[in-house]
């Protein structure tokens, strides 16, 4: 069976010509799958035959409504959708000023192992298909009927670690008959794949990437991001400053603060002298609590962006938003998964 909605409009095009139809059907079939169809028979202007051959030939996977939670202190919705193999991945709808942003999961799990995510429990199950992640966009607007303006891959899983399919998604996404939502909107964060940053350069896309570092140091990074083991911090600022050497495009740093881990002033101090030179933005993040987790919240938010503004670095501390939801990525789908995620954790600890 064709998964049709994972195709890009030319492949369309070209699979119906193999099949004995004219070009012009594959435009509107894709317009049919953007508005949301859950069924060959809802696509009204196509013949009863061409509905049928697509029916035989074809599978659409969208995905349903496992849980909802909509959070009354400022209108975020988390959903946790239960994909057509029964596997569960997160979205969440997050409503700002400059508009509405959706946060997305590229992968079921994850295996990158980073100690203060939820997302990671019990490793990677699999990745997603490029339908699965342009359906979690779609879904959410026709069932939150709020319009979509951004696109940020941060949910569970890494996207440079399912790198075809993000790539096609990406495309999907930037479609006019597709998600149409422009490039400049659209952030991909990593926890910082060297070689899978250096690929992406080379297509010059005018995305945000937003590199996952939280800690400036090899020790601390090591040991809360297993990945920095094998890549360090200096390859991977190193791959940073290339990727804006090609796309012209500021890096963006993500930073969890934690409690007594990464929130010292030395850590501060590193951080400023590790960016000196290179156009970079730094985000700082008020961590989630994760019930497995033995990390906390640093109560040194203020002073640690104080200190980093102290010297010249460019420095906002990210919004919270769904306070009273399970705002962490991850979490719920953890609780979804029962003792199960807190077994895992527990071998990891």
């Amino acid at each position: 069976m064709v998964d049709i909605k994972s195709m890009t409009l030319e492949e369309l095009t070209a699979w119906l010509k193999e099949q004995g139809e004219p070009a012009f059907r594959a435009r509107q079939i894709f317009k049919w799958l953007y508005r949301g169809v859950t069924s060959f028979a809802e696509m009204t202007d196509l013949s009863k035959q061409l509905r049928q051959k697509l029916e035989e030939r074809c599978t659409l996977t969208p995905p349903q409504v496992a849980q909802k939670q909509v959070s009354v202190q400022d209108g975020t919705i988390k959903y946790l959708w239960r994909l057509a193999d029964g596997n569960c991945v997160e979205s969440v709808l997050m409503r700002y000023q400059h508009g509405n942003t959706v946060c997305i999961s590229c992968q079921v799990g994850c295996r990158m192992g980073c100690a203060f995510c939820a997302s990671t429990i019990a490793g990677k199950v699999r990745d997603l298909t490029p339908a699965e992640m342009v359906d979690q966009v779609l879904f959410i607007k026709m069932d939150s009927g709020a319009p979509v303006s951004n696109i940020v891959l941060m949910g569970i899983g890494e996207p440079l670690d399912n790198f075809d399919t993000v790539l096609r998604f990406l495309t999907l996404a930037n479609h006019p008959d597709g998600l149409n939502i422009g490039m400049r909107h659209i952030s991909l964060s990593t926890c910082g794949l060297v070689e899978q940053i250096d690929k992406l350069a080379g297509y010059g896309l005018q995305l945000t990437l937003s590199v996952s570092l939280h800690a400036p140091d090899n020790e601390t990074r090591s040991r809360i991001m297993p990945v920095n083991k094998s890549v360090g911090v200096e390859k991977l600022l190193e791959a940073c400053r290339r990727y804006f050497d090609k796309t012209g495009r500021r890096v963006s740093y993500e930073y969890a603060m934690i409690d007594g881990v990464n929130d010292t002033d030395w850590q501060a101090d590193l951080l400023t002298r590790r960016l000196k030179g290179a156009p970079a933005h730094v985000n700082l993040i008020p961590l989630n609590e994760v019930e497995e987790s033995p990390l906390k919240p640093s109560r040194r938010v203020a002073a640690f962006q104080k200190r980093l503004e102290g010297h010249g670095v460019t420095v906002t501390v990210r919004r919270k938003l769904g306070g009273d939801i399970d705002a962490s990525c991850g979490q719920l789908r953890r609780k979804a998964m029962g003792e199960n995620g807190q077994r895992q954790w527990e071998k990891r600890g």
